[in-house]
């Protein structure tokens, strides 16, 4: 078994780029649809019931949150809104302007679905990142991250074989609570087939839990019932909010 000393530049590199854009983007449409969601509660509440508000308004205004890294906050505004609304506006819409409402939300949630079948077919071809240790080779390198709890005086990476063998050790030395990641050279003609890969951590003598997280690529993406789902190289049909991150 052989130990090597990682060169951080490479999995930092790789971290970098699978993590920061998804995240900035999650965050920015995550307040893009909130303030969504109050301006059309405070539209409806001062609505003239016997002139609701038009099916066209309401969706022109979604248009200008139409973003991929936004699906998964999109799905849960929209599976809230009627209770939002409903708690919002409580015995001010009645009758005809009741329907109207209801309809209004219908129509969205129908387009939002279809929005959201034409933002997936971008993700196809795309790097993401979701909890799992298999070792994803990628231009000949072994690539993998992970999430500490905790700041780390030692993390340490074994790739393991498909038996569980350890077949080679990283030492990535000390690293700060978060995200990080790695990348490993495979020694010449070596099967690099059903590698996985174990990261353990520790600061001082006690541990510092850490979680495994594979890079897995998407071939296809389609609606289920409860949302987007990715049909990734390697991990099959998995629903798109158990990603962590995409590039």
């Amino acid at each position: 078994m052989a130990t090597s000393v990682a060169t951080p530049t490479a999995g930092s590199d790789f971290v970098s780029r699978l993590s920061n854009p998804a995240s900035a983007a999650s965050a920015s449409t995550g307040d893009m649809s909130d303030r969504f969601l109050k301006l059309l509660v405070t539209q409806m509440q001062n609505q003239d019931p016997l002139n609701p508000l038009d099916n066209a308004q309401v969706t022109t205004q979604m248009a200008q949150i139409n973003t991929v890294s936004g699906i998964e906050k999109l799905n849960q505004g929209i599976s809230s809104m009627s209770q939002m609304l409903s708690e919002k506006l409580g015995g001010l819409a009645i009758g005809s302007s009741l329907d109207s409402l209801n309809g209004t939300l219908q129509t969205l949630q129908g387009q939002m679905l279809q929005s959201q079948a034409v933002q997936g077919a971008a993700l196809v071809g795309r790097t993401v990142l979701l909890e799992g240790s298999a070792l994803q080779m990628a231009q000949g390198q072994g690539i993998g991250a992970f999430d500490l709890s905790g700041p780390a005086d030692r993390v340490k990476v074994e790739v393991l074989g498909p038996a569980g063998q350890v077949i080679d050790t990283l030492d990535l030395g000390a690293q700060s609570a978060g995200r990080g990641g790695f990348s490993w050279s495979p020694p010449d003609k070596a099967d690099t087939r059903g590698l996985t890969f174990r990261v353990t951590a520790q600061s001082g003598s006690a541990s510092v839990a850490v979680k495994p997280l594979m890079a897995d690529t998407v071939n296809a993406v389609s609606m289920g019932g409860n949302g987007l789902v990715l049909e990734l190289a390697r991990g099959g049909s998995t629903a798109f909010n158990l990603v962590k991150a995409l590039s």
